[in-house]
């Protein structure tokens, strides 16, 4: 059972080769005799880790064998139109959805503009109404944690950041300010009413969302309008003071806060504990 070498007994390595390889015609005493040999060598221990790891790397060479057609005809496969490669750095999937429910609830307040009669009384347009926070809901989607299945790998990535957060954000108004054009054409307003407090109202959200997270920051400015304008001018007719063009100055000046606080603050938008 056993050969004599130069620096002690060991076991030989046919003997070896049949306890790796559970040989049944090796008796209980063989069994037993080999093992307890293994407790004190450590030269026979090495062989015997030496004829396992061969075993091993043969048996998963032949399993990887077997699953790497499967493997290769499962993983998906990388986008072979060079524009949608591109657009995927400016948007999410995850914002298409949001896109769509923007697209019905102007869709809906044009339909509103259209067919009720309260508009001939005075009552201000539903469409003038919602376009400053129509981007909003989507913008709300841009830079967040619970909305983005890859939000901490894309906040950790070399062009993370503020840089994708003002991509994403393009992406919303390149979207839904011609949405907003068509709606309000047919709907009779003029951009000129909307346009800078919608593009303020964009850049105050990414501002407070440095602070408390764009989403937090979205949802606010969206309840904040609501409650101060929309609601108020669905029950007293008249003039809608905040999209007066005499307000365009200080829808200006909101614009250029918002820009300014985003750029000190551009450092928050890495930060993974952002809601």
């Amino acid at each position: 059972m056993r050969v004599r070498e130069h620096d002690g007994d060991h076991l030989a390595a046919e003997l070896v080769r049949r306890y790796t390889c559970d040989d049944p015609a090796l008796t209980a005493d063989e069994t037993w005799a080999v093992e307890a040999h293994l407790e004190s060598c450590a030269a026979c221990r090495g062989q015997l880790a030496s004829g396992i790891s061969g075993d091993v790397t043969a048996l998963l060479e032949g399993v990887w064998a077997e699953l790497e057609p499967a493997v290769a005809a499962s993983a998906p496969q990388p986008a072979g139109n060079r524009w949608l490669r591109h657009l995927r750095t400016w948007a999410s999937p995850v914002m298409l959805p949001w896109f769509g429910m923007t697209a019905l609830v102007l869709l809906l307040a044009l339909a509103v503009d259209t067919w009720t009669p309260l508009l001939s009384e005075g009552y201000p347009s539903m469409v003038l109404l919602l376009a400053p926070v129509a981007p909003l809901l989507c913008v709300a989607t841009a830079w967040s944690r619970g909305l983005d299945p890859a939000h901490e790998v894309l906040a950790g990535a070399a062009r993370g950041g503020v840089e994708l957060v003002l991509r994403r954000t393009a992406a919303v108004l390149a979207v839904v300010i011609p949405m907003l054009l068509v709606v309000g054409w047919a709907a009779g307003t003029s951009p000129a009413r909307w346009l800078l407090p919608c593009l303020a109202f964009t850049a105050g959200s990414l501002a407070l969302g440095s602070f408390v997270g764009v989403t937090r920051a979205a949802v606010g400015l969206i309840a904040l309008w609501a409650g101060a304008v929309v609601l108020p001018s669905l029950f007293a007719a008249g003039s809608l003071l905040p999209l007066e063009p005499s307000a365009a100055p200080l829808w200006g000046a909101a614009l250029a806060v918002g820009g300014v606080v985003l750029a000190v603050r551009s450092r928050s938008c890495t930060r993974l504990d952002n809601p």
